[in-house]
């Protein structure tokens, strides 16, 4: 009898969107027979951890970088020391990870350290371009330095349109080891064994999705609970805050948790009729597999969040302000001009799979 594949996956721990498209790898791995383990930090491991309960977890440090109310693009600039620094260790760690565990195969969405000289490799990235107001093209060259140490690199995009990354995934040739694998959605995956923490009993005008780092995302939250206190439609608020226990609170015209695995987040949105959010990659591709309308706030400072944004108004997919000019009210009513994700196909995850079984085989 064939020994099961060990695969180590592994997602960055900036935001949950990395996690949240790792659960139909998952998914799908468990489905072929693999020994799965997950190594991760933060919120999106803690996501994981309560999505898939019974795989083995590994504790693996992000790069650790402190964010601040102002200058965001500045401050990202400032710690490309520290990020390197930490990509280095990362790569240390893996080594031991992967000798101790025996690892076959490690999938590393967006954690640039996690190549190996012992096991296979797959880098998951939508950014082989990183947006910049200075710098692209050098960023670009790094980028394609550290994505060739992998065996693999998967793109989570169409290959021909309509695109999805737009320039982040489509203005320069790709490297010879990367390749398109469609969207990725844990909203297509077939649901985990975690039961739905909490069943939606009505449905909202609103839904409100929070996630990205502090302080960002609790001035957020600060500022559109005010706004949407203040309009006569039923709002629900997902905080994105996964170390809180999960609790249905009410607060007049406002539901409120603290988080939802899929199969409620799922449900909920179905529920919603427009969804409030950053302008996340991952998101975006949840919205496509839903077919939901969206309303964009953009992570201030985070370059291809708001590339995203923008393109998503120019396609008519959704309209968006910024946090500082943010007004709720004018935005609901700009939101009913555009069309939604409408233009997609249904995700199916078929690349994916032929991807993994491949993957699995050699």
């Amino acid at each position: 009898m064939r020994q099961k594949k060990r695969i180590l996956v592994c997602p960055l721990d900036w935001g949950l969107g990395h996690a949240t498209r790792c659960i139909p790898i998952i998914q799908l791995l468990l489905q072929q027979n693999a020994a799965v383990l997950i190594a991760g930090s933060g919120r999106s491991a803690l996501l994981l951890q309560q999505e898939f309960p019974k795989l083995e977890f590994i504790d693996l440090p992000g790069y650790d970088i402190q964010y601040s109310k102002k200058a965001m693009t500045l401050n990202m600039f400032l710690s490309i020391p520290k990020i390197l620094k930490g990509i280095k260790r990362e790569h240390e760690l893996l080594e031991e990870i992967v000798k101790e565990k025996k690892i076959d195969i490690v999938i590393s969405d967006n954690r640039f350290g996690l190549w190996s000289t012992v096991a296979k490799t797959v880098f998951i990235t939508h950014q082989l371009l990183i947006k910049a107001p200075l710098g692209e093209y050098v960023l670009h060259t790094i980028n394609l330095r550290y994505i060739k140490k992998f065996t693999e690199c998967w793109i989570p995009d169409q290959a021909k349109p309509p695109y999805l990354s737009g320039d982040l995934s489509h203005q320069y040739t790709l490297p010879t080891n990367a390749s398109y694998i469609g969207f990725l959605s844990r909203f297509t995956a077939e649901p985990s064994d975690t039961p739905t923490s909490i069943v939606l009993k009505k449905a909202y005008d609103v839904m409100i999705v929070l996630s990205g780092p502090e302080p960002q995302r609790s001035l957020f939250e600060e500022l559109i609970v005010k706004q949407a206190s203040a309009l006569p439609l039923n709002f629900l608020l997902v905080r994105g805050i996964t170390e809180e226990p999960v609790h249905l609170e009410t607060k007049n015209n406002l539901d409120v948790v603290s988080h939802l695995n899929a199969a409620a987040m799922k449900a909920a949105m179905l529920a919603s009729t427009l969804i409030v959010s950053r302008s996340g990659y991952s998101t975006l591709m949840d919205l496509v597999a839903l077919k939901r309308k969206a309303l964009f706030v953009p992570t201030p400072g985070q370059t291809e969040q708001e590339y995203l944004a923008v393109r998503c108004k120019k396609n008519k997919y959704a309209y968006f302000e910024t946090q500082t000019e943010f007004n709720l009210e004018r935005a609901l009513t700009q939101s009913k001009l555009y069309a939604g994700f409408l233009d997609f196909e249904d995700i199916n995850h078929l690349d994916l799979e032929k991807k993994l079984q491949i993957l699995l085989i050699d």
